[in-house]
């Protein structure tokens, strides 16, 4: 059995690992609050692709990747299978996706939490060891079935909790807050389904196939930086609950201090023209003292 490293590089790998699932963690709780107070469909289906994007694609996925970059085995070199390795990101930014939609749509209950926690829970487990299956080395890999069900068991609860966090946390210190116990519980998730992993190296040595982390290093780190732009300009483009709230207020008090209109007086008549009917229509007789000629 081949030693195993998971921090090659020290504590590097996992703080940068942890900072990057606290900043899609408090991103995606902002994205996930513009959901309650969209005013179409469409515009809560944005806010939540952007809000699966970042917890998804950033806080469970990019944080795999950078605590990968300190996994080492002795005695054989890493490659990754690049189509595998995407497919990990689109599993985690789906499952997240899905869960929000469970938990988004309609009155939130224990049922739908519930729900939409197992969902996703089970997304990022299966997000975890597809991206583990995608590493190409000289040695087979064996999981500790223990370990393996409480890394499932982590992800349910942390997926559950971090839902009920997406739909109920509103304030700023809440978020921060929510945000680094959201980044405890994805790390967790990780580095106990590593410790459930076991490596017998061959003894013979083969050609491997796949890309090395460091090639897959830098259009990664280019799409977390694009991606985190993104949804930074988004979140500040987009008017928020209070500024919502703001301008309804406004609206209100412009309609109350806005002066009725006045109906427009008529025009005298001093003698008293108007009172007869008869006047002004065709084919009418101008009136007469004399009375009407005979017929």
């Amino acid at each position: 059995m081949a030693q195993i490293h998971h921090i090659e590089y020290g504590w590097i790998t996992p703080a940068l690992s942890y900072a990057l699932s606290v900043l899609g963690s408090a991103l995606g709780l902002v994205c996930a609050g513009r959901i309650r107070t969209a005013r179409s469909g469409g515009q809560r289906a944005w806010w939540g692709l952007l809000a699966a994007w970042a917890i998804g694609g950033t806080a469970i996925w990019a944080m795999h990747f950078m605590a990968m970059l300190g996994f080492g085995v002795e005695g054989t070199r890493i490659r990754y299978d690049v189509p595998i390795t995407a497919a990990s990101t689109v599993i985690a930014v789906v499952a997240v996706g899905i869960g929000l939609a469970i938990v988004g749509t309609g009155r939130l209950n224990a049922l739908r939490l519930l729900a939409g926690g197992l969902f996703t829970g089970l997304g990022v487990a299966a997000m975890h060891y597809t991206g583990m299956a995608a590493m190409r080395l000289d040695g087979a890999l064996s999981y500790d079935r223990i370990r393996v069900a409480l890394s499932v068991l982590i992800a349910v609860v942390a997926a559950t909790v971090a839902l009920w966090l997406a739909m109920t946390v509103r304030r700023g210190l809440a978020i921060a807050a929510s945000a680094l116990v959201m980044g405890i519980a994805v790390n967790g998730m990780h580095f106990t389904g590593m410790s459930a992993l076991s490596v017998h190296v061959h003894e013979r040595r083969g050609e491997l196939t796949g890309t090395e982390v460091t090639g897959l290093l830098v259009p990664i780190l280019l799409a977390v930086i694009f991606g985190v732009v993104g949804l930074v300009y988004a979140l500040l483009a987009a008017p928020s609950e209070d500024d919502l709230a703001g301008a309804a207020y406004l609206d209100a008090r412009r309609g109350a201090e806005r002066p009725p209109v006045a109906s427009p007086e008529p025009a005298p008549d001093p003698v008293g023209l108007r009172g007869r009917s008869t006047l002004g229509q065709p084919g009418t007789p101008f009136p007469s003292r004399r009375g009407n000629p005979p017929r």
